[in-house]
């Protein structure tokens, strides 16, 4: 996959301060604290320094909006390109802040994620050192309550050997009840399932959006 641009473009604290950038598709990531969002989308665009990595956990509490532009498949011309978003949320399962900002976190990812019409894949990260959390578990449940279509994706597999690997995606398809083939092994460190990923990526941008979801399930919590 070839990227043309990649850009940051701005932070928003809620749902209501997030800008409309005419319907271009968003693809959003979630995860807990230090699972590797930010590694993600810098492997993802080959941009080292697009997004702010950090070892401090909960270092991401807005929502943040990255502008890619990519070689369009199949494109008759080298310069044709198509536009998507990347979309970084805040971690979640991160202990060290107070309860009220906690909430309050909880309370703008809520308000996004089952609002935001543009929103065509929500990518779950999980740290394949450790497998699914209950929290993990409790956001992949509540983003199909919510008919969000999500790719669960592995991080930091390159700390791993392949038996520990094959190990972990067995054990995450069972905990989400989903297949082996739907879990991604990924290293941002060596790029291992990136093109994969945009294959999977863009699959799914090129189907027909979902039809849009209802207000009224907003309120369930995460």
């Amino acid at each position: 996959m070839k990227i043309h641009n990649a850009n940051y473009v701005i932070s928003a604290p809620s749902l209501k301060e997030c800008p409309d950038f005419d319907g271009r598709p968003e693809v959003v990531l979630v995860g807990r604290s230090n699972v590797g969002k930010s590694s993600f989308i810098n492997s993802m665009t080959q941009r080292k320094n697009l997004a702010r990595t950090s070892n401090t956990p909960g270092k991401t509490r807005y929502i943040n909006f990255y502008d890619i532009a990519y070689a369009k498949p199949k494109a008759s011309s080298a310069g044709e390109t198509e536009q998507l978003l990347f979309v970084d949320l805040p971690g979640y399962g991160y202990a060290k802040i107070s309860k009220a900002e906690q909430e309050k976190w909880r309370k703008h990812l809520e308000a996004y994620l089952s609002k935001r019409d543009s929103i065509r894949l929500v990518i779950q990260l999980i740290d394949a050192r450790h497998g699914p959390q209950d929290n993990d578990i409790q956001m992949y449940e509540w983003l199909q309550y919510h008919g969000r279509q999500v790719q669960i994706v592995l991080t930091k597999t390159d700390k791993l050997s392949r038996n520990e690997i094959a190990k972990q995606v067995a054990l995450t398809a069972r905990l989400l009840d989903v297949t082996p083939p739907d879990v991604l092994p990924y290293s941002a460190e060596k790029n291992w399932g990136r093109e994969k990923a945009w294959d999977l990526l863009l699959g799914v941008l090129a189907r027909k959006p979902l039809p849009k979801l209802s207000d009224d399930l907003a309120e369930d919590p995460i």
